[in-house]
């Protein structure tokens, strides 16, 4: 990605969300299917509103009269404020809001509704996010008027006033008394929102409020009679807080292929870009209906001109064009319905979509000439690689695979692998079934091997079990010196039926090269290594320029 326009983009956009903008508009709306709009008619709507505007007709009679967007005629399609980020898709009429003066008028912008004109009223810095709390007292149930709505919401106000303890009256009143049936159980909350949400005078009664706890006096929207409790206030974050939310919102919208587009361009201006849009649309010209199917097969006797070249490193010609079109039969196909079936419509497209791939590809090898880091980068991951393998086939395959020099080398050090003093161990196990039984058990059992004890007390069944390991000392499972002598019995703090024997102590004993082939093999890979430096160091004379060296170590 262009990170240089990337960054631009999350800038702005926390730039803008600093700023609440309020903002009138003319509309001329697209009809039609989404596949089908009406842009023709839109277009030359919104031109001749502008052709008015510019002698002399004023806009909020013009906006009355024909904006498209009737919900805010009787506002003289003023929207109100509105904050950034706008949803995906309408990024064109975003900047049009942030880039055009208080009193001042837009040129035509386009957005997923259709064409607009856009005038600016008024700035005020962001007001973030406000959690609050409502009570409301419709001033119509079931379609029938509630003409003591207004008494109702100021006896409720007057008791929050008068009572001490507000946040549990608040809390009663809201559940028992507010007509908004999903916030009620809630004690009137309503989370977090922003502006835009609710009714502008909602959203001012609540962003008027200066602290948390404070409520507002009684005020009537187009529903019904409101209290509104402020419980938090959160403001706009800071920049590098919101960055990385931003990029990846950004990243999924739109105007993220702005970022996109502009890095093709560049890299179009520095490889000195040429095209033959000529050649194209002659080749596009003779192209037929079946190039709308997976039957075409690019014709043979057209001539093979240059098509694109980015400054005389690399060229493409129709040939290599006509190649990646028969390759991507799906997109062909894809776009027919939305080029009304044209062939050379189609293949215009394609073209472009040709160029971008290309650019991008013509990028990705001048990556090392362009970019240090990345080259410095590529060559530490070669280098390495190369490293590996010399490593790997010098000292690691053959310290395993090298039989004959592995065990010559064990034989030289034989005397580096050995068994530390060991305890055999064994460990018993008795079945309840013999608990009357097991004093004489482990007495039997200290002085008797475990298969004389098997033989003694399972003669009616597999009541006593038992496991064998040796433990070196001081490694592992270390015993208390006290124990550590054959014959000695030790028990189970837990459990009676489960008691150890320190069968025999072994003497220190060398390990034979099957025994100790791990430990072998590392210090052989280790020699192996190190006679390798050496015939290395030998045949590669290392001068070391000591006044460099010394330069960059710190006092």
């Amino acid at each position: 990605t262009d990170r240089e326009v990337t960054d631009k983009l999350v800038r702005e956009a926390h730039d803008r969300m600093l700023k609440d903008v309020n903002v009138s508009h003319i509309l001329a709306k697209f009809y039609g299917a989404p596949n089908n709009l009406d842009t023709a008619t839109a277009w030359k709507k919104i031109n001749d509103i502008a052709d008015r505007l510019q002698k002399g007709e004023k806009f909020d009679q013009l906006a009355e009269s024909e904006s498209d967007d009737a919900p805010t005629r009787p506002r003289k399609c003023n929207i109100g404020f509105l904050t950034a980020m706008l949803p995906d898709g309408f990024y064109e009429l975003e900047s049009a809001i942030y880039t055009t003066p208080v009193g001042k008028m837009s040129g035509i912008v386009r957005s997923p509704m259709g064409y607009h004109i856009v005038r600016i009223e008024a700035e005020r810095p962001a007001r973030g996010e406000i959690e609050a709390a409502h009570i409301l007292i419709r001033k119509k149930k079931e379609g029938v008027e509630q003409p003591n709505a207004k008494s109702r919401i100021d006896s409720i106000y007057t008791a929050l006033q008068q009572n001490t303890d507000k946040n549990a009256t608040w809390d009663i009143m809201a559940h028992n008394l507010s007509d908004d049936l999903n916030s009620a159980p809630r004690s009137g909350y309503l989370n977090f929102f922003g502006i835009g949400r609710y009714e502008t005078v909602f959203e001012d009664a609540a962003f008027a409020l200066e602290k948390d706890g404070d409520f507002s006096k009684p005020f009537e929207s187009s529903i019904g009679w409101h209290i509104v409790k402020r419980l938090s206030r959160k403001p706009i974050e800071a920049f590098d807080v919101m960055k990385p939310r931003l990029k990846a919102r950004i990243q999924r919208e739109q105007r993220y292929e702005l970022a996109r587009t502009a890095m093709v361009e560049r890299i179009k201006r520095e490889a000195n870009f040429t095209e033959g849009l000529p050649q194209r649309d002659l080749y596009a010209a003779t192209l037929d209906s079946t190039f709308l199917t997976y039957s075409w097969k690019r014709p043979t006797d057209v001539k093979n001109e240059k098509l694109m070249s980015f400054g005389s490193a690399t060229t493409y010609k129709i040939n290599d064009w006509a190649d990646w079109l028969t390759e991507n039969a799906n997109r062909r196909i894809n776009y027919a319905l939305q080029y009304k079936n044209s062939p050379s419509e189609v293949a215009k497209q394609l073209y472009k979509e040709y160029v971008v791939e290309k650019t991008l590809g013509y990028e990705e090898t001048q990556l090392d000439k362009k970019y240090p880091d990345f080259r410095n980068l590529m060559r530490e991951y070669e280098e390495g690689i190369l490293l590996f393998e010399a490593i790997k086939q010098n000292v690691w395959d053959k310290a395993s695979t090298d039989t004959v020099g592995l065990e010559k080398f064990y034989g030289q050090n034989k005397s580096k692998y050995a068994w530390e003093e060991r305890a055999s161990m064994i460990y018993y196990s008795v079945n309840d079934t013999l608990k009357p039984m097991i004093a004489e058990i482990k007495t039997y059992a200290t002085k008797h091997s475990p298969q004389d004890v098997l033989k003694k007390f399972n003669k009616k069944g597999e009541y006593i079990k038992f496991r064998e390991e040796t433990i070196e000392k001081g490694k592992g499972k270390v015993l208390d010196p006290s124990v550590w002598k054959g014959g000695t019995l030790i028990n189970n703090e837990q459990n009676p039926m489960v008691f150890t024997k320190v069968e025999k102590i072994l003497p220190r004993t060398l390990k034979n090269l099957k025994e100790a082939r791990g430990y072998v093999v590392a210090d052989y890979q280790e020699f192996l290594e190190r006679k390798w430096m050496e015939e290395l160091t030998a045949k590669y004379k290392v001068e070391v320029n000591q006044q460099v060296l010394k330069s960059i170590v710190k006092k």
